[in-house]
């Protein structure tokens, strides 16, 4: 028996559904598209789990349109239980080591020029699922030699270093982790993490590799105000991440977070504004902003970000 809950109340108490309106601005088109098909018939076909599906991201109608998708290694179930997320908590499967070879495989099916690889909180496993991410970047790398490879990891709880440290040695082009929200909120809405571990473990990337993008992200309407906001970008600044991502949180379902507030697009703006100021190389603050979302675009405007700064200065 391996017990496997989707909203499991013993983890955290589940509130009720946010009675707010959700404004015109966050409403999306239904996926229904041939690229839409096509993409859901090379993954179904490879065995693969995404963080579109199981994370019910917004966006994977236009994503998958385009071919785009965002893997998610180490099985299907996570073994947090953070209050906002819709991937199953639980006791998870065993490590599947033919994984990242099917991983690959979609990555070439889909002529993928950038892809985003993430995974679910593995904190049964001694290593937290690096060797996994390790096997996953070599296979792209021998599969699809001219594709960047973005990965998007999990804490690392219990052996942070370590693991950051094997991971990079594989060769990503892009290192995210996100923060997700503000360090006040974090023992509602991820109370198996701690803030500063995640922000230690971005800046331990840059010590091992000063070259290597960093990339982090939040979420707003949770009930986090302004000022933690703006201070998290100081937070991440001091960690010299390069490239912040803010979108708008979307309760999964009546057991999750409630929305406390739908951000206006013009508060998107001005989070944009000041986080370029305080010297991010990319900022992607929208009410739809997800971590991968336009990641192979976002990652061209990042280099070439990047270089524009070296000549200026």
């Amino acid at each position: 028996m391996n017990p496997r809950v989707r909203h499991p109340e013993k983890i955290h108490k589940a509130p009720l559904r946010s009675t707010l309106e959700r404004p015109h601005w966050i409403r999306v088109k239904a996926p229904n598209s041939a690229g839409f098909h096509r993409t859901k018939e090379i993954v179904q076909k490879n065995r693969l789990r995404t963080v579109c599906e199981e994370a019910a991201c917004p966006n994977v109608g236009e994503c998958w349109s385009h071919g785009h998708a965002t893997f998610m290694i180490l099985g299907e179930t996570c073994t947090r239980g953070c209050t906002f997320c819709n991937v199953a908590t639980g006791k998870p499967q065993e490590v599947d080591l033919f994984e990242p070879a099917r991983v690959a495989n979609a990555v070439a099916d889909l002529h993928l020029k950038h892809v985003v690889v993430t995974s679910v909180d593995r904190d049964d496993l001694e290593d937290g699922g690096a060797r996994q991410f390790v096997r996953t970047i070599r296979s792209i790398r021998q599969k699809s030699k001219e594709t960047t490879i973005e990965i998007l990891t999990p804490d690392f709880l219990r052996c942070a270093e370590r693991a950051v440290d094997s991971v990079i040695k594989a060769g990503p082009d892009v290192f995210n982790h996100n923060l997700e929200t503000v360090p006040s909120l974090y023992p509602e809405v991820r109370p198996g993490a701690r803030y500063f571990v995640s922000l230690r473990l971005l800046q331990r990337v840059k010590e091992v590799d000063p070259h290597l993008f960093t990339k982090s992200g939040i979420m707003v309407g949770l009930g986090e105000d302004r000022n933690a906001v703006l201070q998290v970008m100081d937070d991440l600044r001091a960690a010299d991440v390069d490239f912040l991502t803010i979108g708008q949180y979307l309760q999964p379902t009546p057991h999750h977070h409630p929305v406390r507030r739908y951000v206006s697009p013009e508060e998107f703006r001005d989070y944009a504004s000041r986080a370029y100021g305080k010297g991010f190389l990319m900022v992607s603050s929208s009410p739809l902003t997800r971590s991968s979302y336009h990641a192979d675009d976002d990652f061209r405007s990042l280099k070439e970000a990047r270089q524009l700064r070296t000549v200026v200065s």
